[in-house]
């Protein structure tokens, strides 16, 4: 990549009313008249919620836990992200353009703005959320390292940002209550980040399951040891570290920081903590949602 192709932090742009990275925002003609083919499989997260995780959990799933198999493109390639547009690689739509089909397919979409045809062709779907607390301290490392976002603000102003649903992609409470409420027309998985980290084996089975696949014990062994946290940090086929540094820039903050539950206790204040719950209890009135801060 060039320096002429370096990435320029620019203000989000609104999209439907969902603020969105410029690059993005500006593919979402195409993104919106997008084809899905009726066995495509998408994987939809909130950003910062377990997106690449579950991604290769599904091709380990699929390629019955051949880890050479999973390890021939990196996940973008594999997994190529809808709405994904940035100087100097090619775009989501683009590689699906290429990708042999049926395929899977990740966005960040919330459920409005994803493309209509998967609701038309009845795309198999999972989803996975995770706590609001842990994804906007996730998020804030994120965006400082992922140049594609907006110039980044101080930790306290990013929280009334995310508060307020002032960021890329939009209002996380509007996401998961959006896509919760989706999985009851739609054949949906929607899983829990939490859940993942309690217990790998009984979630992984639940998504095999969902995909119909033969129980098999074994698989699902090797497959919680290969995507286990520490085995994820050094694949350079998950880890994202092939993307230039031009687009995310590890120095700052590795893309798989912790992968804990609770962190955000590492961040919040007591008065900023005591902020949010009032305002989480707003957000979520009437919701049947419900999720675990810690584990």
């Amino acid at each position: 990549m060039s320096k002429a192709e370096e990435v320029e932090r620019l203000p989000l742009i609104s999209v439907k009313g969902v603020p969105m990275i410029p690059y993005f925002a500006n593919v979402m003609d195409e993104v919106d008249v997008f084809q899905a083919h009726p066995d495509d499989l998408l994987i939809s997260t909130y950003p910062k919620s377990g997106t690449t995780w579950v991604s290769e959990v599904i091709e380990m799933i699929y390629k019955d836990g051949d880890e050479k198999k999973c390890g021939v493109e990196p996940i973008y390639m594999r997994v190529p992200f809808l709405e994904f547009a940035a100087p100097g690689v090619p775009s989501g739509i683009e590689l699906l353009e290429k990708a042999p089909r049926p395929c899977f397919i990740k966005t960040h979409l919330p459920v409005q703005l994803l493309p209509k045809s998967f609701w038309e062709k009845n795309c198999k779907m999972i989803y996975v959320a995770r706590n609001a607390k842990d994804v906007v301290v996730s998020y804030y490392y994120f965006y400082q390292m992922a140049k594609v976002h907006p110039e980044p603000v101080p930790w306290n102003e990013f929280l009334e940002n995310f508060m307020a649903g002032d960021i890329s992609f939009g209002s996380w409470y509007d996401h998961v209550k959006g896509w919760w409420d989706k999985r009851k027309e739609q054949r949906m998985l929607y899983l829990f980040y939490e859940d993942l980290k309690e217990d790998p084996q009984r979630e992984i089975q639940k998504v095999m399951e969902f995909l119909e696949r033969p129980p098999d014990a074994r698989l699902v062994e090797k497959i919680v040891q290969h995507t286990s946290f520490k085995q994820m940090c050094q694949n350079e086929m998950a880890n994202y570290k092939s993307i230039p540094t031009a687009i995310m820039d590890h120095t700052i903050s590795p893309f798989m920081r912790k992968g804990i539950t609770g962190d955000w206790k590492n961040h919040f204040t007591v008065a900023q903590n005591e902020r949010f719950d009032a305002d989480y209890k707003k957000q979520m009135e009437g919701s049947t949602l419900h999720f675990r801060t810690e584990i």
